[in-house]
């Protein structure tokens, strides 16, 4: 049985983090990762580029995480973006700031990110054990004991840093709910987050790519409307994405619909009496002419105009109440029901997990359990897209470290 200061469970970016920022000299410090290599999921960020962290304000930063932002406002504020980037800069990586704010690596490769945290490992001597997933914990007085198939360690301290369930083929598959579990903490129940939605009955296959800018959507759920959203869309083979979406896909389940504002009309009502005015006043002009004319691609005004029925020929005058109805629902409230939300191996992060109402925010200490932390995707907090659970990741494993080291001290 060998014994150890700290033992941290997941070699994810909060994993390695935290032992690195526990790692003092003379202190023995354990990381045990599942997996061959650490930071598979991490190599997947960003597409293999590794969307770190966002630029900008921390006060920002608070608006990103769903309802249990305020969770996190002593780890981000406690080691900030800046704070972040100084980190990795000191040990030679410089960055890139792109388009919205995010922050990539200048090489625009995720594996000098992690280069960056297997070699400040090394330095400060963190014995990193591979193919070690952990069997059990258990906590035998004031001293944890955590069992893999091939060794029994001991701690004082023990950090979960096991990640949530999406992209499960890079060994995120809920073992920290398990552990979590067997020492009486709740788990708020899990769903994919960051995830694109598939549409029931998709009408729009064929316009897979087209994007939009901004478009703002309703979302409904047995006939009451539940949000007004915003944010770059996208259509795809099988329904919708982009950042407008996926940011918000914390928020939706199968059968909710939204209803999309294709036009960018501030004002639906005063959009529709416009345009009414205007077929109305048309006469011979040809309803396609003045579809086209509005702010839309060529492609994707035909296309509504096809599912509208409205052929080429089609002139105002001859435009029946009903499809000048359909035309203008179309345009600025068109329903789609959500058939699924994308599935764990497309989702970029979980939502739900570890409750946070059991985990002191100043220190990322289990309320129940002394000595016992939980850090990253573990827990039920998740960010939208751009690089903000990276950073959440990063800051609650600094918040924690930087605990254990004056518990330890005292």
């Amino acid at each position: 049985m060998k014994n150890y200061d700290v033992v941290v469970v997941g070699g994810g970016p909060a994993g390695l983090f935290t032992a690195i920022m526990c790692a003092k000299k003379g202190w023995r410090i354990a990381l045990l990762e599942k997996n061959k290599s650490c930071g598979r999921k991490l190599l997947m960020a960003g597409a293999g580029k590794c969307n770190i962290t966002q630029a900008g304000e921390m006060a920002h930063f608070l608006t990103c995480y769903g309802e249990n932002a305020r969770f996190l406002k002593q780890a981000l504020l406690s080691f900030s973006n800046e704070d972040l980037l100084a980190f990795f800069k000191k040990r030679g990586l410089e960055f890139v700031t792109m388009e919205n704010g995010k922050v990539f690596p200048k090489s625009l490769k995720s594996q000098d990110v992690l280069q960056v945290l297997l070699v400040e490992c090394e330095r400060r001597g963190v014995e990193i054990y591979y193919e070690h997933a952990v069997d059990s914990i258990v906590k035998e007085e004031e001293t944890f004991v955590v069992t893999t198939q091939k060794e029994r360690l001991t701690s004082r301290v023990v950090v979960v840093a096991t990640g949530g369930l999406s992209y499960p083929h890079t060994g995120s598959t809920g073992d920290g709910f398990i552990f979590a579990k067997q020492f009486g903490h709740k788990i708020v129940p899990t769903k994919p987050a960051l995830t694109p939605l598939k549409i029931k009955n998709y009408a729009w296959a064929d316009l897979s790519g087209t994007s939009f800018e901004a478009l703002s959507y309703t979302l409904w759920r047995q006939g009451k409307k539940i949000g007004t959203y915003q944010g770059d869309f996208l259509l795809t083979h099988s329904g919708v994405s982009g950042p407008g979406i996926i940011n918000y896909s914390r928020y939706m389940q199968s059968g909710d619909v939204i209803k999309c504002n294709f036009v960018g009309a501030d004002s639906i009502e005063a959009f529709r009496s416009q345009l009414t005015k205007t077929l109305s006043e048309g006469k011979k002009t040809l309803v396609k002419t003045i579809v086209r004319d509005l702010p839309l691609t060529k492609r994707f005004a035909d296309k509504v105009l096809e599912l509208c029925g409205i052929s080429e020929a089609l002139k105002c005058a001859e435009l029946t109440k009903a499809t000048r109805q359909k035309l203008l629902t179309t345009l600025t409230e068109y329903e789609m029901e959500v058939k699924e939300l994308g599935g764990y191996h497309v989702a970029m992060v979980t939502t739900g997990g570890v409750s946070i109402k059991e985990i002191k925010p100043k220190t990322m200490e289990s309320k129940k359990v002394p000595n016992l932390y939980f850090v990253g995707e573990v827990l039920d907090i998740d960010g939208d897209t751009g690089g903000y659970n990276i950073q959440a990741a990063l800051s609650m494993a600094y918040l924690a470290a930087k605990a254990i080291g004056e518990q330890k001290e005292s």
